[in-house]
């Protein structure tokens, strides 16, 4: 499974998931940014070691981390025991072993995570949607008013919220709200397209819209996605005790 689905170059998170001393614990919950250099056999593959800014971090031989690989297709988990440290062409590696089988962890292209999120938004004006629909370099008109809703899921494809307004399917529009990411909060101004809109079960006056992003970043994908990963795997270890 391993050989098939993961490559080189790929990106990894690494989390440690053992029990540490109290001293220890806050380090516990860091997670560490890497990239897979080798594939060596079906259950044992070569991470580059990460760095902080120009420091190594030296990963302890035989700990157990919990691995998210991220393609292009969703996002693959795993646990894994280092057990080798050494340094090849000037490139400082990790040796990982398998203790458990790779799963995807999204059960379909994007994996939609329940929440509760503050969300600021707006229908785009006229000149904002003829820039997007000539390709031309987009911008947002500044100081437009916003109105509040609330995010029920999200995915790295679009979100899904309820407000107490309609919008029309098929319609463009501004969406803002912040995603708590590696423990510090980042904004996202995001241009979506109205898939579907219903009137909320069980909410009188309030209208629920399923939105897909418009010429999203790469870069703000992979954040929402791993945003979405995080808070799954918080709830994971808050249901196994950790």
């Amino acid at each position: 499974m391993l050989t098939k689905l993961i490559s080189a170059g790929d990106k990894v998170e690494l989390q440690a998931v053992e029990k540490l001393r109290e001293e220890a614990a806050q380090e516990n919950k860091k997670i560490y940014y890497s990239k897979v250099y080798d594939i060596l056999s079906p259950d044992r593959l070569e991470v580059v070691m990460p760095m902080e800014k120009t420091k190594l971090i030296l990963l302890p031989v035989d700990s157990i981390y919990d691995l998210a690989f991220y393609k292009e297709g969703g996002v693959y988990q795993c646990f894994a025991r280092i057990i080798d440290r050494y340094k090849s062409n000037n490139v400082y590696i990790l040796v990982l072993e398998l203790t458990s089988n790779l799963r995807k962890y999204q059960r379909r292209e994007f994996y939609r995570f329940s929440c509760a999120l503050d969300m600021c938004d707006r229908p785009l004006v006229e000149e904002e949607m003829k820039a997007i629909e000539q390709n031309d370099s987009f911008y947002l008109t500044p100081g437009l008013p916003l109105k509040r809703s609330v995010i029920v899921d999200i995915s790295g494809g679009g979100l899904r919220f309820v407000a107490d307004r309609q919008y029309e399917e098929g319609s463009l529009i501004y969406c803002n709200y912040e995603l708590l990411l590696d423990g510090e909060d980042k904004e996202y101004s995001i241009v979506g397209k109205v898939l579907s809109t219903k009137p909320a079960d069980n909410k009188k006056g309030l209208f629920e819209h399923r939105v897909q992003y418009i010429d999203l970043e790469v870069e703000q994908r992979e954040e929402i996605i791993r945003y979405i990963f995080q808070e799954e795997r918080k709830n994971r270890k808050k249901e196994a005790g950790f």
